[in-house]
């Protein structure tokens, strides 16, 4: 059983295509991070997926049931999309009982929910006097009044100072260990990558992977960096690798040389054979973003 199962996938507004035959599955209890530049198609996604717009076409399942018949899985499913909205006057905690009841929730979930997000001893606080990071939390606690199995986030860190970010990252993270499943669309591409287990990312609206995160930074081309002892040597080291089929660009007092990790030994044996002495010699793969980067740029 997966949380969400999408097949060709696709939104059109008439000549304009938002989203093109996505085609994705996110595994019950994981964080799946959904990433794409501004325009790819995530809110469009994330709304179809809600259904609060129809697709064009293709077909899509949230917890095994069809996204046509959302009256069968919405009341499992907690949603914060475009930002939280409160009655400013209220308090955290009056906010979240007119909610519950609204949506038919007891209101002995809201002291529980407010401690779970964080915001112990500020429940009874007015909402206008709460920071953004506190709204955005008490935005969560709102999407997590039905005790969900599936939670779909829409840039919960969105306009978060770092402290702010981290109290979500943690949030997210232990909601997944309680075994809440976490669609999570974010442009902050190193939170994405230290919390979720999964990715879907979107190109101009089609979906160019989807998958266990670290198995998208295995694929990304690796690089190694060299540093010689003597910057002088650079031309001449860079020439040497680029000679031997590895093209390679000098960066400041690096040369980054287009390689696996299994050439670091060719490449040390190559500079001590040429008197170059290395004082640096290390694999690296790219993160998420630059990875990111590489996938989404334009082609």
């Amino acid at each position: 059983m997966s949380a969400i199962s999408v097949a060709g996938l696709t939104k059109r507004y008439g000549e304009l295509i938002a989203v093109n035959g996505a085609t994705f599955e996110v595994p019950l209890g994981t964080i799946c991070g959904f990433v794409g530049p501004n325009g790819s198609g995530k809110t469009t996604t994330i709304r179809m997926l809600l259904s609060l717009i129809e697709p064009t076409s293709g077909s899509g399942q949230i917890l095994d049931e069809s996204i046509s018949h959302p009256e069968r899985y919405l009341s499992k499913v907690g949603a914060m999309i475009e930002g939280p909205a409160f009655y400013p006057a209220l308090s955290g905690a009056e906010n979240l009982k007119v909610l519950a009841t609204l949506g038919g929730y007891s209101h002995d979930r809201v002291p529980e929910l407010i401690d779970l997000v964080g915001l112990s001893g500020r429940g009874g606080d007015k909402y206008k006097t709460y920071s953004l990071g506190m709204k955005q939390r008490l935005g969560i606690a709102a999407a997590l009044l039905p005790n969900p199995k599936l939670l779909i986030l829409d840039e919960p860190t969105n306009g978060l100072d770092p402290a702010g970010i981290q109290e979500i990252r943690d949030l997210l993270s232990k909601l997944a260990k309680d075994g809440v499943t976490v669609f999570v669309s974010s442009h902050l591409l190193s939170e994405i990558e230290m919390i979720s287990e999964y990715l879907v990312m979107l190109r101009k609206g089609e979906v160019i992977f989807f998958g266990k995160t670290i198995d998208l930074l295995h694929r990304s081309r690796p690089i190694i960096v060299a540093r010689p002892e003597s910057t002088s040597d650079l031309v001449k080291l860079k020439n040497l690798v680029d000679s031997v089929g590895h093209p390679a660009v000098i960066d400041g007092d690096l040369l980054r040389v287009d390689a696996g990790e299994d050439w670091s030994a060719e490449l040390n044996k190559l500079a001590f054979e040429n008197n170059i002495l290395l004082r640096q010699l290390t694999p690296v793969r790219p993160n998420l973003e630059e990875t990111f980067f590489e996938m989404t740029e334009e082609r």
